[in-house]
């Protein structure tokens, strides 16, 4: 495998900068990129305490993590989202993933 086909490391203001970018207009009016780090930090800490880094259920998982980030957000102040807003965050963040770990 040569350097150039190896996996980028993720890169936080990268994804902040491509999600960002990646969500429809009045969604980037929603999403400030301070929010955006927050959701990203919300979702690791879901993965932590729930162990969920398997592919058996990625719909449950998905609905669940949705969930926690809106109940997140409203109790730690930072916004009231609806899960299709939060949905497509976390399609813009799956789609900056697989920049950085596709396989040219």
């Amino acid at each position: 495998m040569s350097e150039q086909n190896e996996m980028i490391e993720y890169d936080d203001e990268a994804a902040v900068e491509f999600i960002h970018n990646y969500l429809a207009e009045e969604l980037q009016k929603k999403f400030t990129e301070d929010t955006l780090y927050y959701i990203l930090d919300v979702m690791c800490d879901f993965y932590e305490k729930n162990d969920y880094l398997n592919e058996e259920d990625d719909e449950a998982e998905t609905e669940k993590l949705i969930a926690f980030i809106v109940e997140q957000a409203q109790k730690d102040g930072v916004g009231s989202f609806s899960p299709d807003d939060i949905l497509m965050v976390l399609e813009a963040e799956e789609a900056y993933m697989n920049t950085i770990y596709s396989e040219d």
